[in-house]
């Protein structure tokens, strides 16, 4: 059984049938994870496989298309009925004779589709060029067309129920960066610190549970956090490092992203100046965001209180986030960046995540938030600010 009510799943694929309709497209091929829950409530961790969700834009149900043995979590986790579910034989896995797209093209053919408007993303991590190749070569008659985001531009507004899976991760996320404060300590193993976060991450609350995070936590220490997207090690802290931690609970599939900085020891200026900047540039930016503002508009606010500190960051400010699987939490929508002319619209959640990264260590503190009808909810609560931790433990 799919965790949110069938009308609501009904509701999004309205959305998505009602986009085709507008771009032409008689068929969508949907091989992303998330945008096969978003529409099914299909989750298992079977992406390493191909799999995939088939759109007609005249039928109320798509058809999930994957492998046998994983035919059964289609029926414990979708809403779809037993005719939607089209299973392959493991003779099509990582075969060099048959491909999974020849299955599909072969049910394409079947429902007498083969010469329509087919769209499949082209740009989605599980979608393969041989995925394209085995396409085109099975539905000549076809055209095929890039369909890439076509759902992610769906999914960018949340629905309520969404919205309290997102908060249930924010919830989370406290509790996993207090995890990684109370863990990280001089002589402790990166790697220690690692597991009391993910205990944290799946452990939840006494209430509800966590899941599987689509990106593991990120720990780079000492001079390593000027490279913002290293994992950790079993080397120990030491004294005087700076630790920093992104990491994100996840509910449901749905995230809440953040990030915060430690130092180990006591802090020396040029840090207290970096996290300060850091720290007004958030409050500023958060502070002025309303709907109708372009996401572009809202990098503006930052950029303009850390050029004044004479600082410069060249990559973007956030982007929208939500429900995903591995290797990203992100939607791939809108960005925090100049030139993204995205407007703001309520119940739209992004990640900020102002990161300074110099050329020997880095600063990042982040926030995840919502959009409200007059502002923005941020949606964890803990300390705003570079964490100190003088305390010395002996090796």
């Amino acid at each position: 059984m799919a965790f949110f009510p069938a009308s609501e799943y009904q509701e999004r694929l309205t959305k998505v049938r009602n986009r085709m309709a507008e771009r032409g497209i008689d068929v969508l091929l949907v091989t992303d994870p998330a945008n096969m829950n978003y529409l099914s409530g299909y989750d298992a961790w079977s992406f390493y496989v191909h799999q995939l969700l088939v759109i007609f834009i005249e039928e109320d149900q798509p058809y999930w298309i994957g492998r046998k043995m994983d035919a059964s979590a289609a029926s414990h986790t979708s809403w779809l009925d037993q005719n939607h579910i089209i299973p392959y034989g493991d003779d099509y896995v990582q075969s060099d004779l048959k491909h999974p797209m020849d299955f599909v093209s072969e049910f394409i053919m079947l429902k007498n589709r083969g010469n329509k408007k087919i769209a499949a993303e082209f740009d989605a991590y599980y979608f393969t060029a041989k995925n394209f190749l085995k396409l085109s070569e099975n539905l000549p008659n076809a055209t095929l067309v890039d369909g890439t985001n076509l759902i992610n531009w769906v999914r960018i507004i949340k629905s309520e129920n969404e919205l309290k899976c997102i908060k249930k991760a924010a919830k989370i996320s406290e509790i996993a960066m207090q995890a990684a404060f109370d863990s990280i300590e001089i002589g402790g193993k990166q790697s220690d610190a690692v597991a009391a976060i993910s205990h944290a991450q799946i452990s939840g609350t006494d209430e509800f549970g966590g899941d599987y995070p689509a990106i593991i936590p990120l720990l780079p220490t000492g001079d390593k956090t000027s490279a913002c997207h290293l994992t950790w090690t079993d080397e120990p802290f030491k004294q005087g490092d700076p630790v920093i931690i992104e990491l994100s609970g996840c509910y449901q599939r749905y995230h809440s992203p953040l990030a915060r900085t430690i130092i180990l020891g006591i802090p020396d200026d040029r840090s207290k100046h970096i996290a300060e900047v850091v720290v007004e540039g958030i409050n500023t930016t958060l502070d002025c965001i309303r709907p109708g503002m372009t996401c572009g508009e809202v990098e503006l606010v930052w950029r303009k209180v850390i050029e004044k500190h004479g600082i410069i960051k060249d990559s973007r400010l956030g982007y929208s986030m939500g429900l995903n699987y591995p290797p990203d939490w992100g939607e791939h929508t809108a960005s925090l960046r100049e030139g993204d002319r995205t407007i703001l619209q309520p119940n739209m959640t992004f990640h900020m995540i102002p990161g300074i990264w110099l050329d020997d260590f880095g600063i990042e503190i982040s926030e995840s938030f919502r959009v409200t009808e007059k502002g923005c909810e941020v949606l964890a609560d803990f300390p705003r600010e570079l964490l100190v931790k003088p305390n010395i433990r002996l090796a």
